[in-house]
């Protein structure tokens, strides 16, 4: 094996953390911070800023207590405890536009992860929340506002109805995010999930139960590519 430093790398004994994914890919690695210590979370922040201090990195996942502790260590952290996440860096200007859609209050946590994923890399956000199936009339008086967005993302637990329909209302990118929110019978997510990728609307992706940071990177990498240059 190989003594040589990789440049693309910073080995910080507990992770290997990918300082060069920006230059692949256009964004950053985002720290997951489920299962990771506050201090390991703090460590891999601070060497993605000072990295890439013109641009916010992303940490997700954050329990309270890890949210003061990474609040507490480093200065200019901004916490977003409904999102359960923390930005280090400035934000982009934001390019293009991703509409969040999400069906009722309980969906609040996942929606707000995605909208501020889609933020960090780097698009502009409109947020339309409690427009669940249970009454139409609510998603009905803002399809206008679909219709303006570059992306929609749409989150939905219970019987993951709702994309479906908004997938009917407009012809916008839409990626629909499962929420483990339900009763029982709702199986932690898995009967939203099955019923987004049953979906007869054409043209409705699906990410995994309660992915609201994978929706916010492909929403954003959309809403990017459609903005005028």
């Amino acid at each position: 094996m190989s003594d040589e430093i990789d440049p693309r790398t910073a080995d910080l004994g507990y992770a290997r953390v990918d300082v060069d994914r920006a230059e692949r890919t256009g964004d950053a690695e985002v720290v997951y911070g489920a299962g990771k210590s506050p201090e390991q979370v703090i460590g891999i922040l601070r060497t993605l800023h000072e990295r890439h201090p013109d641009r916010a990195v992303l940490a997700t996942r954050l329990d309270e207590v890890a949210l003061d502790a990474v609040g507490t260590a480093l200065a200019g952290a901004t916490l977003h405890p409904e999102a359960r996440a923390v930005t280090l860096g400035p934000l982009p200007a934001p390019q293009g536009t991703v509409a969040i859609v999400s069906a009722g209050t309980s969906d609040a946590p996942v929606a707000a992860e995605a909208a501020l994923t889609a933020r960090v890399h780097g698009a502009g956000v409109v947020e339309i929340g409690d427009v669940g199936v249970a009454g139409l009339h609510r998603l009905l008086s803002v399809r206008d506002r679909l219709a303006d967005a570059d992306c929609l993302i749409v989150v939905a637990g219970m019987e993951g109805a709702l994309p479906s329909v908004v997938g009917g209302l407009t012809g916008v990118p839409l990626v629909a995010v499962p929420t483990s929110v339900g009763y029982g019978a709702s199986f932690g997510g898995l009967a939203a999930l099955l019923a987004m990728l049953n979906s007869c609307a054409p043209g409705v992706t699906v990410v995994n139960i309660d992915n609201g940071y994978g929706a916010g990177v492909f929403a954003a990498r959309v809403a990017r590519r459609a903005a005028p240059r």
